[in-house]
């Protein structure tokens, strides 16, 4: 393993701000991952584990600790055949754009549409990463994890991991660190059916259908990229880490309540949030719809140092110069303009470190 100091972290990063790391570890295997987390807490440190860097706003301060880099990589078949599909294992540190590119060539289909999501693999239970109708944990079979309190490694499956809409077992703790990650994926060479509305438009095929995975994935990424969703280092409107917030989850007075006060702001005849089911008596609806109508549009903010993205509004995205002040002042900012306008509070989707929104 690498062992270096005094570290910029916000070339670890998609939103590209943070202050160096006090001491930065790199690994590459995963025995050295797990021998590096039990040295540092062995020695009662402060712990930061970093993959892909796409879901973190690391403060301008840095980070007073160790910070572990995953860097582990290998996708292993483990078993294929029609009947029972293929379960590949997937290193923690294995790109997920990667893999996914990799699903569609050898005909596993389960992720295509999350095409160009960035980060690593190991990342995607934790936030049961999901785009344009699909979740992993439709796909997840196992989660090996190091967990932290018992000092071992421990193997979850997927119904260990308490899917939820963005959520799991292994978010909002540091206990565990993922290692690998098994897929069960279906062996064919059409897609899973196209459950997502605009994605069906772009293919030109009716909601349900099943296409070509390559078909799926490239409309998957052109969709992306008309959100500015697929990183170029050139393009402003993906340095950021995605969807900053979650779409929010209401029971049914909330619902009415937020009904009721858009009515106020748009009137009986104007536009109505976005209602979808999610589960017994609960509503999600539209963060970006709500941040739009609240009078942050696409491109607020700017020329910066820190806007939200001129092609999607959930996006806060740097201009170049800002500085993880910036950018939580400006989701700070839009967080409160939604609350105060529709009394619904945004709930952040990346992760803080050092500071909170």
């Amino acid at each position: 393993m690498q062992v270096d100091h005094d570290v910029p972290l916000a070339t670890l990063t998609t939103m590209r701000v943070g202050g160096p790391a006090q001491r930065l570890v790199t690994v590459t295997t995963t025995d050295e991952l797990v021998d590096a987390v039990r040295e540092v807490d062995d020695a009662d440190e402060p712990l930061l584990v970093i993959s892909g860097g796409s879901n973190l706003v690391i403060a301008d301060e840095g980070f007073a600790g160790t910070v572990v880099v995953v860097r582990t990589s290998g996708a292993q078949v483990e078993s294929q055949d029609l009947c029972g599909g293929a379960f590949v294992r997937v290193a923690a540190g294995e790109p997920w754009d990667g893999l996914v590119e990799r699903a569609v060539e050898e005909g596993w289909a389960g992720i295509e549409a999350l095409s160009g999501i960035p980060g690593l693999t190991g990342a995607t239970p934790v936030q049961n990463v999901g785009a344009y109708g699909q979740e992993v944990a439709q796909t997840i079979a196992q989660v090996r994890v190091y967990d932290r309190h018992e000092g071992r490694v421990r193997t979850f499956t997927s119904s260990d991991c308490a899917f939820a809409y963005r959520h799991s077992a292994f978010k909002g703790t540091d206990r565990y660190v993922v290692l690998d990650v098994a897929f069960q994926l279906e062996v064919g060479d059409l897609s899973r059916p196209v459950a997502y509305a605009a994605l069906a438009d772009g293919l030109g095929v009716e909601l349900g259908a099943r296409v070509p995975l390559a078909d799926a994935r490239a409309a998957v990424l052109e969709q992306r990229r008309q959100r500015g969703m697929v990183l170029d280092p050139q393009d402003h409107d993906t340095w950021s880490c995605g969807s900053f917030f979650t779409n929010p989850i209401l029971d049914e007075e909330g619902w009415e309540e937020l009904a009721r006060r858009a009515t106020a702001r748009l009137g009986a005849q104007g536009p109505v949030p976005p209602r979808f089911a999610a589960g017994e008596g609960l509503v999600k609806t539209s963060a970006a719809w709500l941040i739009d109508k609240a009078g942050f549009g696409k491109g607020f903010g700017m020329p910066g140092p820190a806007a939200l993205s001129t092609r999607h509004p959930l996006a806060v995205t740097n201009r170049g110069p800002a500085s993880a002040a910036d950018v939580v002042a400006l989701a700070r900012q839009v967080r409160d303009g939604v609350q105060e306008t529709f009394g619904v509070t945004l709930v952040n989707e990346p992760v803080f470190v050092g500071h909170s929104l």
